[in-house]
């Protein structure tokens, strides 16, 4: 008969508990930084079991770790980070850890975990598209193009920043226009937010977009494309101003009111001349 010692099977059991636990909670995969406007998620796989949850813990490079409340013992795959890093300067990493279940205990002095890449914020994040208005001056030599900054996911004293509160002069716009039906395109950098436009030819009509520049930057310098807007063309035809469904409605009502015109007019004119007709036929005839 084999005798094993108490330290020995104590020993045992510790071990088996332990491995039992470390294989229940796999690590975490594919661990991203997805920001846009300040506005920055810490995403990964997969979504855990019952056994098992996540947390989050992040820190700037050389300061010590911090966790988000909303990213403990989590079962989901996202932390809302956007709010907890707060120096927009500073570099940051991200631990994923595979942790018991909320409520749960468990023997692991250490959980698994998974490092994100380096992120920060002031150079990472991605510009959102911007919105703007387009105002051709009235003797059609200027065309003025005025540019809202996009808003961030930060606030300061009660009040949402803007990109252009958070990069300042830093903060530049790409404009890329064309002739209407074109493919020959300019580019001019703004400054500012309200683009003036000169030399373009008289009449025609311009479409332009917009994107946030940040020179500064080595990488993402520019946000992403806005809407396509296009100024008014003087020399248009019908059938450039007016979709086809606009235009065959409008010829559809026109033939459907002339028509009622002439059958009224049919109407009438057989009317006219019948009551003539019953006229003549109530008339006695005279005495020769």
């Amino acid at each position: 008969m084999v005798t094993i010692s108490l330290p020995a099977a104590l020993l045992t059991v510790f071990f088996l508990s332990t491995h039992s636990a470390s294989g229940s909670y796999p690590r975490a995969q594919n661990v991203t930084w997805k920001s846009t406007n300040f506005k920055t998620i810490l995403s990964w796989e997969p979504k855990p079991s019952a056994d098992y949850s996540y947390t989050v813990e992040f820190s700037a490079v050389g300061a010590d770790k911090q966790r988000n409340p909303h990213c403990i013992r989590s079962s989901v795959t996202v932390c809302d980070l956007s709010i907890s890093l707060t120096d927009l300067n500073a570099v940051y990493t991200a631990d994923v850890l595979s942790e018991p279940p909320l409520g749960a205990t468990s023997g692991l002095i250490e959980f698994p975990h998974t490092s994100s890449p380096r992120f920060c914020p002031y150079k990472d994040t991605d510009i959102g598209r911007p919105d703007f208005k387009l105002k051709v001056s009235e003797d059609k030599k200027k065309t003025t193009l005025y540019v809202t900054d996009p808003l961030t996911a930060l606030f300061k004293d009660d009040r949402q920043l803007n990109i252009r509160d958070i990069f300042s002069h830093q903060l530049q716009y790409k404009v890329t226009y064309r002739k209407n039906k074109s493919t020959g395109k300019k580019v001019y950098i703004s400054q500012t937010n309200v683009i003036e436009l000169t030399g373009l030819d008289r009449g025609e009509s311009y479409c332009f977009n917009i994107q946030a520049y940040i020179s500064s930057r080595i990488q993402n310098q520019l946000g992403d494309l806005s809407q396509t807007q296009c100024s008014n063309d003087d020399n248009q035809s019908i059938f450039e101003v007016y979709s086809v469904g606009v235009i065959g409605a409008a010829i559809f009502l026109i033939l459907l009111l002339i028509g009622l015109i002439i059958a009224v007019t049919v109407v009438c004119c057989k009317r006219r001349k019948k009551a003539l007709k019953s006229g003549k036929e109530g008339v006695p005839l005279r005495d020769v």
